[in-house]
């Protein structure tokens, strides 16, 4: 069991991710290191992060081991829902719990790797296979939470089309 908890959790503030989108060398897309996961359901509409990727937290049973293993190459990544207080948090904790889980899972089976012809690998077998397994340790991935979620995200860069895409104002402007 893991001993990963809500309390764990770290948090990026709005300023801050924009901040990341708009410096981006890769700018309209994310940059290459950063995933930013919405997990709204039926409350999608109205817009959303430029570059994001739409899992409904009705479908995270089944595609948190897809999510770990699709974003093991990012250094960032950013959960959020409407208002980062329940679904975002969550999704974010299943996130780090699989993760945690896959990564024990790998470890274990890494341990007994085995030749080809069936022979045990000796430690200092071979000196490309070390160089490549040092090449290949793993860095740590932050998993962050989006502060106040997207309503306090479209309150600010709403209507800044190199931040949010299909921002519709007569959803948001009543207020949530």
């Amino acid at each position: 069991m893991s001993d990963i908890t809500l309390a764990d959790l770290s948090y990026i503030t709005r300023e801050d991710l924009s901040k990341t989108l708009l410096e981006s060398d890769s700018a309209p897309a994310l940059p290459s290191n950063l995933a930013i996961v919405d997990v709204r359901d039926s409350d999608h509409i109205g817009g959303h992060i430029r570059g994001s990727t739409w899992v409904p937290s009705s479908e995270l049973d089944y595609k948190t081991p897809e999510l770990v293993r699709t974003l093991k190459d990012k250094d960032v990544v950013v959960f959020h829902c409407v208002l980062s207080q329940q679904r975002g948090p969550s999704a974010a904790l299943r996130y780090l719990r699989e993760k945690q889980r896959l990564d024990a899972e790998s470890e274990t089976v890494s341990k007994g790797v085995v030749k080809e012809g069936g022979e045990e690998k000796e430690e200092g077998d071979n000196q490309k296979e070390k160089d490549e397994k040092s090449k290949g340790e793993k860095k740590t991935q932050k998993v962050l939470v989006l502060e106040g979620g997207f309503v306090k995200w479209q309150e600010k860069y709403g209507p800044d089309k190199k931040l949010t895409e299909a921002w519709q104002k007569d959803i948001w402007e009543p207020g949530y």
